[in-house]
């Protein structure tokens, strides 16, 4: 059921587009790429090897990536493709 001048199964396509955007841009963001460092890019301190081993592509110690984890932020839920309801928020 479609409301106002929208198509039907617009909504139905905003949101699984929404939803898609999204894993997309959590995916790239925890798949580490290129070659491991031998040390950390943030705090110089040496990757041990086992770590480089079991994570291709590692940039971070341990210590390093468990503070970025922390402050990570989840974004808020904004419907970026305009319908009607994100426009009067």
């Amino acid at each position: 059921m479609a409301g106002g001048w929208a198509r039907d199964g617009a909504v139905s396509e905003q949101i699984e587009a929404s939803i898609s955007d999204e894993l997309k841009r959590m995916q790239s963001r925890s798949v580490p790429q290129g070659e491991s460092l031998t040390h950390c890019a943030e705090c110089e301190e040496e990757i041990p090897a086992a770590r480089r081993e079991a994570i291709p592509g590692v940039k971070l110690c341990i210590d390093c990536m468990q503070e970025r984890d922390a402050a990570f932020q989840a974004r808020g839920g904004i419907n970026r493709r305009g319908s009607k309801d994100s426009q009067l928020k």
